[in-house]
């Protein structure tokens, strides 16, 4: 694997230490490969390992959801100059397996730090738009990257063995700055999933209010977790990107209009207000230092290395007096929805949460018949758990399965617009399904990209998935079902195959946590007659049936050269 770089680990080492307050500065390294871009955050590299006031230097990856450089690639450049790379790994471009192809080139090239997120929708590329994957959510790389830390398990022709541990030191993203009850609590239960994952730290989305950053600080140790270091987010904010933020063009960012404001007139200046704008970041250094975050993550277009060693330098003069520049950054959105109650003497909040029981809505009659109808016959508990069972049962594998399958389709076409998973989230999302109501397919929470309650990809056209399932939930009291368990990434080995038969036969992603015992698959007869193709989708016409999982693994022991 090379020589061993002595320092490796310092990012870990920092995070770790309660009297280190850790600092990353982002680059945004651009489209090509030899470009003034590129070569640009070379140098900021170079720059920051040879001072040693930034723990590491973070890489993004594609963002907006253009084409970039590879985050992965330039890391394992970076990492050579004496500096740790934090890579942004995100779940936008890439499938399961190319992401395991891509952590296991980190391992080898000792870049170890990783902030994993869902990533931008896709826009623009080569020859058109491109198209997104999203096959994996950002628990499932957390999940994918703790098994690999523990050693990952694989199949050999005598049997499973383990590759050798990994060494990542995996973090991940969360937004307080959400202003509707319904798009903040989704961040936060998903957060939950995020921390159970293995996120050994976390970084805050930007914003400017105070209260909002606290925030974070309080879900994080109510969920139990206060030993995991929380990163600010300190953005060194121009008026054009104020502006840009503001009308929603960079998801996820919050400018409120106060906040433009003021930038507006401190572009009056000689400077064109810059000076203003270091000393705000400044002063978010102190403020996030004094309320008890671990570290600070800063960014900004254009900020040189000089300025953040200014901004780092001038935010420790300022920390010890950090209770007064909190009414400096009381920049919440108008109406804006808060988690705990507000502390009239700090301008910060308490440690009581705020009561959600005034908020519930009517979930509907469709959504209350669909539950009575989940309990009759999808709970194993229920009266026609057993029966339908057995249902199942006898038409799998026979020649009723492909009619039976087309007809689940149709049916779950016309309510639900059908995807064909065959490994069906319908039930885990109050009966609405992410495949086809989330543009990122998310399965266990939402992305960090709306705005006020808004899709990321479709704002004031379609309201974000997991605001409509959060309503739908918490209107019968069971929002607390979004942070219970984990959904299993989607097996395309099911694909177009009865999610029906496969849920009561034991082989979706329900059936270890429903304690249903898998029976493996019955061959369909050959003969039999294929069926016509009907329904709105052409997953209604079912073609011919997926290998047997036994099939695939008998598939993946011949092939499996590694062991």
């Amino acid at each position: 694997m090379g020589a061993i770089l002595e320092h490796i680990g310092r990012f870990e080492r920092a995070l770790a230490d309660p009297a280190t307050f850790t600092v990353t500065w982002e680059i945004v390294p651009g489209r090509g490969a030899v470009e003034a871009s590129q070569a640009g955050a070379i140098a900021m590299a170079e720059q920051a390992a040879a001072a040693g006031k930034v723990h590491a230097v973070s890489i993004t990856d594609n963002p907006g959801g253009g084409p970039a450089i590879s985050a992965e690639m330039l890391g394992a450049e970076i990492v050579r100059l004496g500096i740790e790379p934090l890579v942004h790994f995100t779940c936008k471009d890439k499938n399961r397996n190319q992401m395991e192809s891509l952590l296991h080139g980190l391992e080898r090239a000792q870049v170890r730090n990783l902030l994993v997120m869902t990533g931008d929708y896709p826009k623009g590329g080569f020859g058109g738009q491109a198209k997104p994957v999203f096959d994996l959510d950002p628990t499932m790389v957390l999940d994918l990257v703790t098994a690999m830390d523990r050693g990952l398990e694989v199949p050999c022709p005598k049997g499973p063995s383990r590759l050798a541990p990994a060494h990542f030191v995996a973090g991940a993203a969360c937004s307080p700055f959400k202003t509707v009850e319904a798009e903040q609590m989704g961040q936060y239960y998903k957060l939950k999933k995020k921390l159970e994952s293995g996120a050994r730290f976390i970084v805050a989305q930007l914003g400017f209010d105070a209260r909002k950053f606290e925030e974070l600080l309080l879900v994080v140790k109510q969920l139990g977790y206060g030993n995991v270091p929380v990163l600010g987010n300190i953005y060194v904010l121009s008026l054009g990107a104020a502006k840009a933020m503001h009308r929603g063009a960079l998801p996820g960012c919050v400018a409120p209009e106060r906040l433009l404001e003021t930038l507006a007139r401190e572009a009056d200046a000689k400077d064109r207000g810059k000076s203003a704008r270091l000393e705000r970041a400044a002063k978010m250094y102190a403020l996030l230092k004094g309320l008890g975050f671990g570290g600070t993550h800063i960014g900004g277009h254009g900020v040189s290395h000089d300025e953040v060693v200014r901004i780092i330098e001038r935010g420790e003069e300022l920390a010890p007096a950090w209770r007064e520049l909190v009414p400096e950054f009381d920049f919440a959105e108008p109406g804006g929805w808060y988690a705990f109650e507000r502390d009239a003497a700090t301008g910060l909040s308490t440690t009581t949460p705020v009561s959600r029981e005034g908020s519930r809505g009517r979930g509907g009659i469709a959504y209350g018949g669909m539950r009575a109808v989940h309990r009759a016959a999808f709970e194993p508990r229920g009266p026609l758990f057993r029966p339908l069972s057995a249902v199942a049962k006898a038409i799998d594998g026979s020649r009723l399965e492909r009619p039976f399958t087309a007809f689940e389709h149709v049916a779950k076409g016309l309510t639900n617009d059908c995807q064909g998973c065959g490994d069906c989230a319908l039930a885990d999302t109050a009966y609405l399904c992410p495949m086809a109501g989330c543009a990122k397919n998310q399965r266990n929470g939402p992305c960090g990209g709306s705005r006020d309650g808004w899709c990321e990809s479709f704002p004031g056209e379609r309201r974000c998935f997991y605001v409509r399932v959060y309503e739908r939930l918490h209107s019968h009291g069971a929002e607390e079902t979004l942070g219970a368990y984990h959904i299993a990434p989607r097996n395309e080995e099911l694909a177009d195959t009865s999610s029906w038969i496969n849920f009561y036969l034991g082989r979706d992603h329900s059936a270890e946590r429903l304690g249903i015992a898998p029976t493996a698959p019955v061959a369909a007869p050959t003969s039999a007659p294929a069926p016509p193709a009907v329904g709105p989708s052409p997953s209604a016409s079912i073609p011919a049936r997926a290998p047997t999982v036994a099939a695939v693994r008998a598939l993946e022991r011949k092939e499996a050269h590694q062991c």
